[in-house]
């Protein structure tokens, strides 16, 4: 330990009077011994505060991170479980979990875990807020809430389990309607209607080209599919032997050319009604249908009609305008119609919450969040 010059000479100036050499060294001994103890004592006690330099994200050792679950209710211990441990293997320390702001007040809170199934409505009381991680894919239950200030991010959930769930889902159904399976179960009997085309003989459309889209036409296509993206907004023309469009005129295009139609686009006043008598008209005699984004791009009366008509072959449907589907509803007794109770893309607590913790650090560290939502577009 170095002892400085000035402590020492304080501390000699202090000394009684010194009579004998050995008297001097002896006093400079005792002296030196309890610098070096006070010294020892000081460091202890400031160890126990690491400094910037001792830790690569100072930002986090001086606050307590306090994040409120408000997801459903049931699924709360398992979200605490795995958060628990993927915080434990993070480099985030003061974490504190809770699904009760009579624990913590809403002021001190810093993140918020949220899903639609959540009573939380009123966003003002979060004054500490940082981000707010949507467990859903879809946002539209939340994006235009008022009282959630347009500063604090709002990420929408995607994440390995969730997108590997759409994928299943939308090549189960696609190869189902290619393979001509219901009309099999239908007939039952021995019956031959020709040879099955190839995968390469067949279109899949997707109109909505994000995320979930591009995952699921990288499947197709190497099942070897013909593949066609759309999206609202420009993309490249092609992503991987992908032929992608946008636009209305794009549009016309992909509705004109798929035998199977994908739609995955999310809930925003542009795709309000997007599939109407009118863009029905415009498919392929005998197009199949399969909606797993949301169901406000489906004009329910246009499609039935579409159907009865022969003009669609079968529509599998596993989002609608509310939830759950009623049980007067058409769809249900419709012969050439499948409804499912929106299982295409759950989110998975395991995969989600690497998600969400990552999330976090980013946020503690500054650095841009993944998956933020784009309030004006609605995605």
């Amino acid at each position: 330990l170095l002892v400085s010059c000035a402590t020492v000479c304080h501390c000699f100036h202090t000394l009684p009077p010194i009579k004998t050499k050995a008297t001097l060294q002896s006093a400079l001994t005792r002296t030196s011994h309890s610098i070096i103890k006070n010294e020892i004592s000081k460091r202890s006690f400031l160890s126990a505060f690491p400094t910037n330099s001792e830790n690569n994200n100072p930002q986090c050792q001086y606050h307590p991170i306090h994040i409120l679950y408000a997801g459903p209710p049931d699924r709360y211990p398992d979200y605490l479980h795995h958060l628990q441990q993927a915080l434990t293997l993070s480099s985030l320390p003061n974490t504190h979990i809770t699904n009760n702001t009579d624990v913590v007040p809403s002021s001190s809170i810093s993140y918020i875990i949220y899903s639609p199934k959540s009573p939380l409505r009123d966003f003002s009381p979060y004054t500490s807020l940082r981000a707010i991680f949507s467990l859903r894919a879809g946002v539209e239950f939340i994006r235009d809430n008022p009282t959630l200030p347009i500063s604090v991010p709002l990420t929408r959930m995607v994440d390995p389990g969730l997108r590997q769930g759409m994928i299943e889902y939308v090549t189960g159904h696609v190869l189902r309607y290619h393979l001509g399976v219901d009309r099999q179960w239908e007939n039952k009997c021995w019956r031959s209607d020709g040879m099955t085309p190839l995968a390469a003989e067949r279109t899949v459309g997707i109109l909505g080209f994000g995320e979930l889209g591009e995952a699921c036409a990288e499947m197709l296509r190497k099942l070897d599919f013909r593949v066609l993206g759309w999206s609202r907004n420009a993309r490249p023309e092609r992503v991987d032997g992908i032929v992608c469009y946008a636009g209305s005129q794009g549009l016309k295009e992909v509705l004109s050319r798929s035998d199977i139609l994908v739609i995955l686009l999310p809930d925003t006043p542009a795709t309000e009604n997007l599939i109407n008598s009118n863009t029905l008209s415009r498919c392929r005699h005998g197009v199949f249908i399969i909606n797993a984004g949301r169901g406000n791009s489906i004009n329910d009366d246009d499609l039935l009609a579409a159907l009865d008509a022969g003009v669609i072959g079968g529509a599998t449907l596993d989002v609608f305008r509310h939830e759950p589907l009623g049980e007067g509803h058409p769809f249900w007794l419709h012969p050439r119609v499948l409804v499912t109770p929106h299982v295409a893309a759950k989110t998975r607590v395991i995969t989600a919450v690497d998600v969400i913790v990552e999330n976090m650090k980013r946020c503690e560290e500054g650095r841009e969040l993944l998956y933020v939502v784009d309030r004006c577009a609605g995605y």
